[in-house]
């Protein structure tokens, strides 16, 4: 089988300058071949007239929202553009879907996970989420929509930086580092960004490297294994994400993660997740991670969206000496000591009969989940 078409999501809120970043790329000869497929929102495709590239290069799927009509437009539209580069009809090298302002970007990837055709021939390549400097304090402080493109994103690009003052703008960092904590940003210059600073972001490929997962999971800069790939740029301060924000509603993002040296023995792995899963799924915006299991040959990379996760990645090369488990999750709606709870399983070396998660009891398995 040939490598899957790598595909990049485009996601910002309304008015971020996505369309604006999109013309760039598709105007800069060393991004390559681009099929861009463009979500609007509404009957009238306005932001198709600001897209310059010649229309076979583009792909406006009908109106309504993304998240409506996602499941069938969406994997018709992609399954035409693959009829059309095997038939050599049209040269691509890679998708970008722009989505709309007020889109999730949950359902985008799940069907690109799920969808029995698309599956095989594409895969996710990053989420990258543009942010208003002037405007983006005030739209992550309003809008859950904006807030949860900022939590799944691989990569955050601040437009507009050039007219934001310093104390809006030192807000708004503080504010990003709460919702998607280590996430590279860049800043764009009128929508213009390094060349190939938008590719290759996802960690789920191979093959895996240690340091490219760590850059992933944004590990922070004391890691002797980090920022070795040199995708991840410096850290912010230390944030306290429990502590009270002033932005009322960015309360309802939480993160924790965890570090563990040990492996961890496969039952305790796998009842954490499903029980995570089983009872907060719903909530969960992210879940990523390298995962050392007892006895197992190697370790492997994981990512999910609420409950659809990615076939985990094996990270055959590594450091003999480096068996450290690390998780991060980014939820909606759940305390950070729900999370905290739940991840303090992973330091079990047993489950206990008659103690669980959240008031789910544990009972005596002959097998893991």
């Amino acid at each position: 089988m040939p490598d899957p078409i790598p595909v990049t999501l485009l996601t910002g809120f309304l008015g971020a300058g996505k369309t604006t970043l999109l013309n760039r790329l598709l105007h800069d000869p060393g991004a390559g071949r681009i099929a861009v497929v463009v979500n609007e929102f509404g009957d009238a495709g306005l932001d198709h007239d600001l897209i310059e590239e010649a229309a076979e290069n583009v792909v406006l799927m009908p109106g309504g929202c993304v998240c409506c009509s996602i499941r069938g437009d969406l994997s018709r539209t992609l399954i035409s553009l693959l009829g059309r580069r095997v038939r050599k009809e049209l040269a691509f090298d890679r998708v970008v879907i722009e989505t709309t302002g007020l889109a999730d970007p949950g359902p985008i990837h799940h069907t690109l996970l799920v969808d029995p055709v698309l599956a095989p021939n594409y895969a996710l390549d990053g989420t990258v989420t543009v942010v208003d400097a002037v405007l983006g304090a005030a739209t992550l402080d309003r809008h859950a929509e904006a807030q949860a493109q900022v939590a799944m994103a691989d990569r955050i690009v601040l437009s507009k930086r050039d007219l934001a003052d310093v104390t809006a703008l030192a807000a708004l960092e503080a504010l990003l580092d709460r919702l998607n904590p280590g996430t590279p940003r860049i800043t764009a210059d009128r929508g213009a960004v390094p060349a190939g600073s938008l590719w290759g972001l996802g960690a789920l490929r191979k093959p895996m490297t240690p340091d490219h997962a760590l850059a992933w999971l944004a590990q922070p800069a004391q890691d002797p294994l980090a920022g070795l790939s040199g995708l991840s740029v410096a850290q912010p301060k230390p944030v306290d994400l429990g502590a009270p924000s002033h932005h009322a509603k960015d309360e309802r993002i939480t993160t924790a993660s965890v570090t563990i040296a040990d492996p961890i023995p496969a039952e305790v792995f796998d009842f954490w997740l499903d029980t995570l899963i089983a009872l907060r799924g719903v909530n969960i915006l992210r879940i990523k991670g390298i995962a050392f299991i007892e006895d197992a040959r190697h370790p492997f990379v994981f990512h999910g969206v609420q409950n659809i996760f990615a076939p985990p990645v094996p990270l055959t090369h590594r450091p003999a000496d480096d068996t450290t488990t690390r998780v991060v999750i980014i939820a909606r709606d759940m305390p950070k000591s729900d999370l905290e709870e739940s991840l303090s399983l992973l330091k079990l070396r047993h489950l206990p009969v008659g103690e669980g998660f959240a008031g789910l009891t544990v009972h005596a398995m002959e097998q893991p989940f």
